[in-house]
């Protein structure tokens, strides 16, 4: 990345910075810093912590765990630590501490595994979960075939109705959970992404919102119906709803785009502006284009 100067750093940052830039313009900012990195691009990434926008805190977050730069750990736990931060800001902060690892970022996923806000907890724990994981698993610390870096590793099992058993069983441990959840994305059959939607409706909030975001990276048009109802039901969590969104975004249907434009003015701001992220990732997904995170090329 060295043909990249410290001036485009800056301008980029200039439009993650703005408030006045609509969001999904802010959006492309973010995610063309995360793919350059450094320290430069984690220093600018920070300042935005303060801004109303609970989903561009979040997002902020998820780029600097998947970033899984050290120099971002205390930022992260600085969120973490924030009780003023929308739960699902401080969850985030929490998944990407699990991300990066390292002895301090254990410690204080120790220090939060009880929060009383329950989606923080659980991040924590499976935080801690996948951190044990890996140390007796070292050598496997790796991206997924989708270039994320998960909150779980997939499971050895390869059955898929055994990995649903284990997928919708409420009284299973989360981490074995959650790895099955990664082992029915990996399969990506038809029978396992049906195992995968049927996630959608048990579960805490903090397992529904990671099923709808399995879902977007799939892309698969069979997921559809179920995304739509979820995202329809007012009484999910707004995390679940607003990861029901950009995943309609990411397969970009007609039936997506028509539920997205209905939800642009619901009531929770989080979903109105995760349908506004997700229309604007449908309009990539349904061009030429080749790049999402195109900033550089606009400020260049």
């Amino acid at each position: 990345m060295s043909e990249i100067t410290i001036e485009q750093i800056d301008k980029i940052s200039q439009v993650l910075r703005d408030q006045e830039r609509p969001l999904k313009e802010r959006f492309r900012a973010l995610f063309t810093l995360k793919n350059i990195g450094g320290d430069r691009c984690i220093t600018w990434i920070k300042c935005c912590f303060k801004d109303p926008s609970a989903l561009l805190k979040h997002e902020l977050a998820y780029c600097l765990g998947q970033m899984q730069d050290v120099n971002a750990i205390p930022i992260l736990i600085d969120v973490l630590k924030d009780q003023k931060q929308e739960p699902m800001v401080r969850h985030e902060a929490a998944e990407a501490l699990g991300a990066i690892g390292g002895e301090s970022a254990y410690c204080v996923l120790e220090d939060f595994k009880n929060d009383p806000t329950i989606e923080v907890a659980e991040t924590c724990q499976l935080a801690l979960a996948r951190l044990d994981w890996l140390k007796n698993n070292p050598s496997t610390d790796k991206k997924s075939i989708y270039y994320s870096v998960d909150p779980a590793p997939p499971s050895e099992e390869k059955d898929v109705e055994n990995l649903k058993s284990i997928l919708l069983d409420d009284k299973a441990n989360l981490f074995d959970r959650y790895k099955a959840m990664f082992a029915l994305r990996d399969l990506k059959t038809e029978n396992s992404i049906k195992a995968l939607s049927e996630g959608l409706s048990v579960g805490s909030a903090l397992f529904r919102h990671e099923v709808a975001f399995v879902l977007g990276q799939l892309q698969e048009e069979c997921s559809v119906p179920a995304l739509i109802k979820a995202l329809e039901d007012k009484s999910q969590n707004e995390m679940v709803r607003h990861e029901c969104a950009e995943a309609l975004g990411a397969i970009a249907t007609e039936d997506c785009l028509k539920v997205l434009e209905k939800y642009l003015s619901d009531d929770k701001r989080v979903v109105r502006e995760s349908c506004e992220i997700a229309l604007d990732m449908s309009e990539y997904e349904n061009s030429p284009e080749f790049q999402y995170a195109n900033t550089l090329l606009e400020v260049s």
